[in-house]
């Protein structure tokens, strides 16, 4: 029986289960009925479910795929964000897992070793990578955690949504808020997902201007 097993198939059957279910659900317990075996059949393949989750988390950094060499940082950058955003929606289970895990996968710091060589390669002072880095992924992470838990998810459902908003509420008291929704919002074409490149631009902008002008080390460390 436990010869059907192998520790990336369990993987994958967690991924599934986590996808399907929530991530709240998995146990060992559940693995095993998934995989059609014994619980303590597994763990010939695994130690613990500790080992699962870092298993899932590495699978979720391989989905990402590697880094482009020998292209503009910016660039780069730009490929990963929406690489991490495809796949965070696909397993929204990973928002909570990703940099969770003190015992990370082979893929899981190939890629963070990948992103700090890109940033340094391009210039960027040491501090300077990791305050890059810590900024695009708390964007990403914050902007599909946005996305997956609007009330909507077609343009029409977001008409919908701010229509019965503005009927609730007295446009007058909210002019602003009104005007962004009747002019903007509820305009033909609009999708919040739109805003994931406008915010992207922004920050590699910036961090444009950061690296063409690096602050010295010891500022960094005392400002």
């Amino acid at each position: 029986m436990t010869s059907k097993i192998t520790r990336d198939g369990a993987i994958a059957a967690a991924v599934t289960i986590a996808d399907r279910d929530g991530i709240e659900t998995l146990s060992m317990r559940k693995l095993a009925r998934e995989l059609g075996v014994e619980a303590m059949s597994l763990y010939h393949h695994v130690s613990n479910k500790s080992d699962i989750l870092d298993g899932m988390v590495d699978v979720a950094f391989t989905q990402m795929g590697a880094l482009p060499r020998d292209r503009p940082w910016a660039e780069v950058m730009r490929v990963r964000a929406h690489a991490m955003r495809t796949v965070l929606r696909r397993h929204p289970w990973a928002l909570g897992l990703l940099e969770s895990r003190t015992t990370p996968g082979p893929a899981t710091l190939q890629q963070h070793d990948d992103v700090l060589r890109c940033l340094r390669e391009a210039g960027f002072t040491l501090a300077d990578a990791g305050h890059a880095l810590a900024l695009l992924d708390s964007y990403i992470f914050g902007f599909v955690l946005q996305e997956i838990t609007l009330p909507f998810e077609t343009s029409e459902e977001l008409v919908e949504v701010t229509d019965s908003i503005l009927a609730a509420q007295a446009a007058e008291a909210y002019p602003y808020l009104t005007q962004m929704a009747q002019e903007h919002v509820m305009q033909p074409g609009y999708s919040f997902g739109n805003e994931f490149d406008y915010g992207l631009d922004l920050i590699l902008n910036g961090l444009s201007v950061v690296q063409a002008d690096p602050r010295p080390e010891a500022t960094v460390r005392g400002s």
